[in-house]
């Protein structure tokens, strides 16, 4: 079997297993991206994401992290449904969770597909050696998802595919076997600029550039703390996560839905007022959040987070 041959095979497993799309790049130094996440980090834009700081070879070097690799392939998986067309009209005044939050935890869900998609390439290779990674290790996920011509880092630091728009997972196998490498995809963002101008709190500091501090998603999740002050009466709504920049986004107007059934939104985490999040008990927000990657903000944080969303839902 030559590499034209093995390299459609495991795209044909992965699109199979429910994935959207498969691409494929050799492993090796990000020297690009390295200096970009140097830059980045020395300007203190990760704010407490110290663990970003950490193993910084292996981040930016797959074959660091994977001795041996000398490929990265990259999957993604449109979380996508077509109940989220119609939650913009039906939030209204009531808190908003991010799409992507909305289904089951999808780092399970991913992995479990791509332990699959690894044993498939195994036997179809006669022997493998490497890992699958879902947002679990040291792995510029979107970097490689560029470099596997998935499609293009969009400015709101999204990866844009022109068929399926954004709302998509990222996956990765790093393995020691070689494939037919893809190109990279052009940037079709052109001169537009409605993720910058719609973000409330002005993260998108530049073209391409995300200060995590001052982002929605990183202030109701990634941040331990309550929210700043500063930013309470511009979360508009959102209690975890945000959608802002995608949904403003012309290359979602007909995002790809997903194939992924756990991936679809969970009833019983929509269209509940006020009242409802901040009566919640940890009883109840355990039961609520079994299996969900909303789960990541722990009670107290949650708490903070739906009083927070109150108070920019009253401004509004």
């Amino acid at each position: 079997m030559n590499l034209r041959q093995r390299t459609q095979k495991v795209r044909e497993f992965a699109l199979r297993l429910g994935f959207n799309a498969c691409g494929f790049a050799k492993a090796g130094r990000l020297e690009k991206e390295e200096r970009r996440l140097r830059e980045w980090l020395n300007q203190d834009r990760n704010g407490t994401m110290g663990w970003m700081e950490n193993h910084f070879d292996k981040r930016v070097d797959p074959t660091k992290l994977v001795p041996g690799s000398k490929s990265v392939i990259s999957v993604i998986g449109s979380y996508y449904h077509p109940d989220h067309e119609r939650q913009q009209d039906r939030y209204g005044n009531k808190p908003k969770i991010a799409k992507y939050a909305q289904g089951r935890d999808y780092h399970k869900v991913y992995k479990k597909k791509l332990k699959k998609l690894f044993a498939q390439t195994k036997e179809l290779l006669g022997g493998l050696e490497g890992r699958v990674f879902v947002d679990s290790a040291p792995v510029l996920d979107k970097a490689w998802a560029v470099k596997s011509g998935l499609g293009w880092m969009g400015k709101n630091s999204n990866i844009l595919n022109k068929n399926m728009g954004s709302f998509f997972f990222i996956g990765e196998m790093i393995v020691d076997a070689e494939f037919n490498y893809d190109t990279p995809v052009t940037d079709h963002c052109g001169s537009c600029t409605r993720c910058i101008d719609a973000c409330p709190t002005n993260a998108i500091y530049e073209p391409y550039r995300v200060d995590a501090t001052k982002c929605i998603s990183y202030l109701t999740i990634e941040l331990k703390d309550q929210i700043p002050e500063d930013y309470r009466d511009d979360l508009e709504g959102w209690m975890f996560g945000c959608d802002i920049c995608q949904d403003v986004c012309p290359w979602n107007r007909d995002a790809t839905y997903g194939k992924m059934e756990d991936l679809s939104p969970r009833q019983k985490l929509l269209d509940h007022d006020i009242n409802f999040w901040e009566e919640l008990d940890i009883p109840q927000y355990d039961a609520l959040f079994e299996g969900s990657a909303m789960r990541r903000a722990k009670f107290e944080k949650y708490k903070d987070n739906v009083a927070a969303a109150a108070q920019s839902l009253q401004k509004n």
